[in-house]
């Protein structure tokens, strides 16, 4: 709309300067034949006029200065949509990079293309990074699953190898062995299950079966179960809520599977502090839990790469009680399915993982 209003403008502005200029020969035309005369064309020039005739002439010279003057007054505007062709074109054969900005000049009319077409340039930058971002995670995916899944794999391969060749000296040998290779396909078994867990969910192909529920009740059936666990880890559990019922609506059995793993998290790296605790309330329209342990504490730097897939904290732990490092990431996708946040805080008092639901009749 610009651009045809700008157009408009410079074709009457060209046919007012152009009748301008004629009228103006024509008022001082005896003066101008007398300038052209000492050139020596006065003569040819009142021919051509005769011939032709005056008003054709005038007409016809009145047209050409109209469009001299237009095509000047288009050649700035369409010179800088040249200049814009160019940097896109430059773009195209790889010569400039994406992050190249084009002028935006707000006069012109097509100062809006620019910023549009810059605006493109960035998203098409940020499209590339992302999709080299994720052929980088797929690659770091297939490269911690095969050395996770390789190493119980190997232990069962060895063991069953070992009966196979009958290389035991006793039957309590042997059915140690046997104990050995079923806990380490156990654990093969829960590295398959969490993958296909994560991979549903970041897919989003996990439907939720929600239903209104106390997230209080949860919390203590959970504490209970885990009961033999704590004090097999010299620890107690305790449950602190703010007030007898928190009503949420979600999927009970995959936030049972959230706390679950806050719950065995705090008691594998938590043994030093003797305690967890688990606090429940609200916080606005929140439901907000807790799970407090008052172990070692997570190293800073480890903080914001808590809840990615296959991050560990001590990498020298990574056989405890069969973690396939995929527990936090499935947490986080579970959390954040329901409309709700995760988060971690730690310092050499305590470490606390966050979670904040939507209370019943606000998701």
């Amino acid at each position: 709309m610009r651009l045809f209003v700008r157009t408009l403008v410079h074709i009457g502005l060209s046919i007012a300067l152009a009748a301008f200029t004629v009228i103006f020969l024509v008022i001082f035309a005896d003066t101008a034949l007398s300038v052209f005369g000492n050139f020596g064309i006065r003569s040819l020039i009142g021919s051509i006029v005769n011939g032709i005739g005056p008003e054709y002439v005038l007409i016809g010279f009145a047209g050409f200065l109209a469009f001299l003057i237009f095509f000047i007054l288009q050649w700035r505007f369409y010179g800088y949509l040249a200049r814009i062709n160019g940097t896109v074109q430059g773009i195209a054969d790889g010569r400039l990079d994406f992050d190249y900005k084009i002028e935006v000049r707000r006069n012109s009319p097509f100062g809006d293309m620019a910023v549009n077409l810059n605006a493109l340039a960035g998203r098409l930058r940020r499209a590339l990074e992302e999709e080299r971002r994720a052929e980088q995670t797929k690659n770091e995916l297939i490269t911690n699953v095969s050395h996770d899944l390789r190493t119980p794999l190997t232990s069962v391969l060895g063991y069953l190898g070992l009966i196979e060749q009958d290389r035991y000296r006793d039957e309590v040998e042997l059915r140690h062995y046997v104990q050995i290779a079923y806990e380490k396909s156990q654990r093969l078994n829960g590295l398959i299950n969490d993958l296909f867990e994560y991979t549903r969910m970041r897919h989003d192909a996990s439907a939720l079966r929600e239903t209104s529920f106390n997230l209080v009740e949860l919390l203590g059936e959970l504490l209970v179960q885990f009961q033999p666990p704590l004090r097999e880890a010299g620890m107690e559990g305790r449950l602190a809520a703010g007030e007898p019922a928190v009503t949420i609506k979600g999927d009970p059995a995959k936030l049972v599977r959230v706390f679950e793993n806050l719950i065995a998290n705090a008691i594998a790296y938590g043994k030093d502090g003797k305690r967890i605790v688990l606090t429940v309330g609200r916080s606005g329209s929140r439901a907000v839990v807790e799970v407090i342990n008052y172990g070692e504490p997570i190293p800073a730097h480890d903080l914001p790469h808590i809840f990615e897939r296959f991050y560990r904290v001590d990498k020298s732990r990574t056989q405890w009680a069969g973690g396939s490092g995929l527990g936090l990431a499935i947490s986080k996708s579970i959390v954040e399915k329901h409309g709700g946040v995760i988060s971690v805080s730690s310092d050499v008092d305590e470490t606390a993982f966050r979670v904040e639901l939507p209370a019943s009749g606000t998701i």
